[in-house]
């Protein structure tokens, strides 16, 4: 091909139209250049139309975030301990039990109704997780009279010496396990306690409160002997324990989504259920039940702590419905009134514990043994064990262990024997058993049954059982 480049009339034009866009654009940038050099011109006015686009103060907001009018709802606000938590084959197990026994959380939450709600907001005072208002189903299915094989009584579950601890006092009149508000505030100290102790982890402080801090805290040095994790999930613990959190957390995923699961909760109004009420005054329950026109099994139920329906050996408070507060603190500030709430006959006002057992505490030393402690201080090892949970025999430097005063105890124990009876009644309520109603009242079931002969198959709903307690 050969290399002359051909001159057309087509690439005249072309050329020549080039040249005209060259010198276009270079006017254009003089252009640009002098006007960038002209003084500028004062910029529009437009700070009083952006204030009118500014959007309006934060009350439309405040007015849209109603508080929720069910205790489930705020509840599930409050949950922190799903954070972090992925699918896991303990806790889906759990949940596959509540799933499959929708009566167990539907007669542990017809209890609760009375509590949930003051349990919240103890709950949210402290900052704790809301999960926590669900752990009295695990305990004790929200019974306040639920007693364990080892002792364990109320709501929370305390065994006698824990109890003591925390100021739960336990005479043959009242039992402070037993207390709604009082257990309650020993429950979140000791939980708050053990929450500081495990390094700010709720499901290692959630485990020693099953197992006793002793047993958790010996795990998780055998695994850092080990080289192994240190957390919940990678420890070695009693089979209680390895199912204890796994179910909390399995019980707050039903509660979060109960309609997934085919659960139907029943709302519970986000008001307080009870209100305290100060007295000062020796009373029955049963009167004052019927002059405020209050369901005497209910006035029961929030206040078990007292053991004879009667306020002996009390807390200078009840708690009422809320409905009914007015009512009752009318009555109580009438003199006449409360001559006819006192109990008929008269009772021998005599403290349980016999004195309650009297309570001392040791502090661990170094070269200090369990055998040695308990020779030391004349009780067994069997005894020290289980007033303290130790489930071996290790101790920590700086441990407390807490000692009872066997025979302050036994005392009490004959003088309780001693004591006369009185007859009581009580409606059955649903989903009670034989052998429910016999913990209630600390009584025995063949004595129940010898007691209400016609009660010897199932209960019913709103039938009458006779009680005998002692005075």
């Amino acid at each position: 091909m050969s290399s002359t480049t051909c001159t057309t009339p087509l690439s005249t034009a072309l050329t020549r139209l080039a040249q005209a866009v060259a010198v276009a654009c270079s006017l254009t940038l003089v252009g640009c250049q002098s006007t960038a050099q002209l003084p500028e011109e004062p910029a529009p006015t437009v700070p009083k139309l952006a204030k009118r686009a500014q959007p309006r103060p934060v009350f439309l907001d405040a007015k849209t975030e109603q508080p929720p009018h069910d205790v489930w709802d705020r509840m599930r606000q409050g949950f922190q301990l799903q954070e972090g938590v992925d699918v896991n084959p303990r806790v889906e197990q759990q949940r596959l039990w509540f799933v499959g026994n929708p009566s167990f959380l539907s007669t542990a939450a017809d209890r609760g109704s009375l509590y949930m709600h003051y349990i919240v907001e103890r709950l949210e005072e402290r900052n704790m997780p809301l999960e926590l208002a669900l752990l009295p189903v695990i305990e004790s299915a929200y019974n306040p009279m639920a007693l364990s094989r080892a002792q364990a009584v109320g709501l929370w579950q305390f065994i006698p010496s824990t109890g003591r601890y925390y100021n739960l006092r336990q005479t043959n009149l009242y039992d402070g396990r037993r207390d709604v508000t009082a257990s309650t505030t020993a429950a979140l100290d000791y939980l708050s306690k053990l929450h500081d102790m495990f390094g700010g982890d709720w499901l290692l402080a959630l485990a020693a409160y099953n197992a006793g801090e002793g047993t958790v805290g010996r795990a998780i040095e055998r695994n850092q002997r080990l080289g192994l994790p240190t957390d919940y999930w990678n420890l070695s613990l009693p089979q209680e324990t390895m199912d204890y959190v796994p179910k909390l957390l399995a019980l707050s995923e039903v509660v979060s989504s109960p309609t997934a699961y085919g659960i139907d909760l029943e709302p519970i109004a986000n008001q307080p259920y009870f209100q305290v009420v100060d007295v000062d005054q020796r009373l029955d329950l049963s009167r004052l039940a019927a002059m405020a026109d209050i369901d005497e099994d209910e006035l029961y139920q929030l206040n078990p702590a007292f053991k004879r329906r009667e306020t002996l050996d009390r807390p200078q408070h009840l708690l009422v419905p809320t409905a009914k507060a007015q009512l009752v603190k009318a009555n109580l500030a009438d003199p006449r009134q409360l001559v006819a709430l006192r109990p008929s006959s008269a009772v021998v006002e005599r403290l349980a514990s016999a004195t309650p057992a009297r309570t001392s505490t040791y502090k661990v030393k170094r070269g200090d043994n369990l055998g040695a402690i308990a020779k030391a201080n004349r009780v067994s090892v069997g005894d020290l064990q289980r007033w303290n949970r130790l489930s071996g025999k290790h101790l920590k430097v700086g441990q407390v262990l807490v000692m009872n005063d066997k025979r302050a105890t036994a005392a009490g124990s004959r003088k309780v024997a001693a004591s006369k009876q009185r007859a009581t009644q009580y409606k059955v309520r649903k989903g009670d058993s034989l052998y429910q109603v016999a913990k209630r009242f600390n009584v025995q079931t063949q004595h129940l049954k010898r007691w209400n002969p016609q009660a010897a198959k199932a209960l019913k709903p709103g039938q009458m059982l006779t009680v005998y307690l002692d005075r």
